[in-house]
């Protein structure tokens, strides 16, 4: 606490906090449901570094573990941040559909000049999607030939013929479909409500104040800005929405002065967050991890400016007490890791490129000798 009683802490503290929400420090023994739940959605534009993210997190995990969890339900699959496709968990993961389909994209003259859909016309286009889901799993050519063999869709052919993934988007945001296990190494479409977790696509308010409390519990303490961030830049909530929802938390919430910063944090967490220390625990991030994401690349207490270049392009990064202190890659037999600097504690990255080369099952890496500046 300040002087004059007002919550105070270091940034040190607020990110060891927030590491020890996101279980990193000490890594968390939630199930794999259980951390996609807790970072809120899982980048899943590349499978590798998507199950990465999961594994760093878990005690104890194995390989394949994620796609076993989108198969049993546990997880789904679906257009979510910026339109890209994310794992979220079955029982929050309509909140997030729900901010994403608010400004209801698809009723646009210029969506509706290209597909051909009014808004009138899309409650019966949903019901022809689900129907054709309604037997499970399908790839997007089974898709397309179950929806275009409608009279009403048939010029919706070149459409699927491409991808149709644009389309698909709305689909996903009004809770009709996510993506099922891949069949051949092709991706497959299945209806969300199949899940026997999903709970659905909740009434917008109470999905978007869920959302802020949920981005506070684990990216905490977080400015405005940084929530803005989250569900404005990535789910399109819209300033004006985002900011009722904030200012309907108000007696919830409590501005903490994080070195001259004011952020936010949830009543319930001032305690545990003030009495935190700092860490200097060091963790290999797989990239796009939502530890940088999360805040965003401009957040410099996360990411220094020396580093956002490469933090951004996907490089996987290195975290000293939650700051990106250097980046690392596999190449050949060894892990390298690039750009080291003196706040690097040498012991503790050993140990935790043991850990990463024991979870990418090449033990080899985990010689001390194979750990380098370069």
């Amino acid at each position: 606490m300040s002087a004059k009683g007002e919550v105070s802490v270091t940034w040190p503290q607020a990110l060891a906090w927030r590491m020890g929400r996101q279980l990193l420090d000490p890594v968390g023994g939630l199930s794999v449901g259980g951390v996609v739940q807790r970072l809120g959605a899982v980048p899943a534009m590349d499978e590798s570094l998507a199950e990465l993210a999961v594994r760093t997190r878990r005690t104890r995990s194995h390989p394949g573990e994620l796609g076993e969890a989108l198969a049993l339900g546990e997880v789904v699959k679906a257009f979510a941040f910026r339109g890209a496709v994310h794992y979220l968990s079955a029982e929050d993961g309509g909140a997030y559909l729900a901010l994403r389909a608010a400004g209801r994209q698809w009723e646009r003259k210029s969506w509706v000049d290209h597909y051909g859909l009014t808004r009138q016309a899309w409650p019966a286009f949903r019901e022809v999607v689900r129907d054709a889901l309604s037997d499970g799993p399908v790839t997007m050519a089974e898709l397309g030939a179950a929806v275009t063999s409608r009279q009403a869709y048939r010029h919706l052919r070149p459409v699927f013929d491409e991808g149709a993934g644009t389309l698909l988007k709305p689909l996903s945001w009004q809770g009709d479909l996510g993506f099922g296990p891949p069949r051949d190494g092709r991706p497959t479409f299945q209806r969300l409500d199949a899940g026997p977790r999903w709970t659905g696509i909740p009434d917008l308010d109470d999905a978007g104040r869920h959302a802020v409390e949920a981005y506070l519990r684990t990216y905490g303490p977080a400015t405005r800005e940084h929530v803005h961030h989250w569900l404005g830049n990535g789910l399109s909530a819209g300033r004006r929405r985002i900011d009722g929802w904030l200012d309907s938390l108000r007696e919830r919430l409590v501005p903490v002065d994080v070195q001259g910063t004011t952020a936010l944090v949830l009543e319930a967490d001032v305690e545990d967050l003030v009495a935190t220390q700092p860490s200097r625990e060091v963790r290999l991030l797989p990239g796009h991890d939502q530890w940088v994401m999360g805040p965003g690349t401009k957040d410099e207490q996360v990411t220094p400016a020396s580093r956002r270049e490469l933090v951004t392009r996907k490089a996987n990064p290195v975290i000293v007490g939650g700051v990106v202190r250097a980046t690392w890659r596999v190449r050949g037999g060894e892990v390298v890791v690039s750009g080291l600097d003196d706040d690097v504690p040498r012991q503790a990255l050993e140990q935790e490129v043991t850990r990463i080369s024991v979870m990418l099952g090449r033990r080899s890496l985990a010689q001390v000798s194979r750990v380098r500046d370069t």
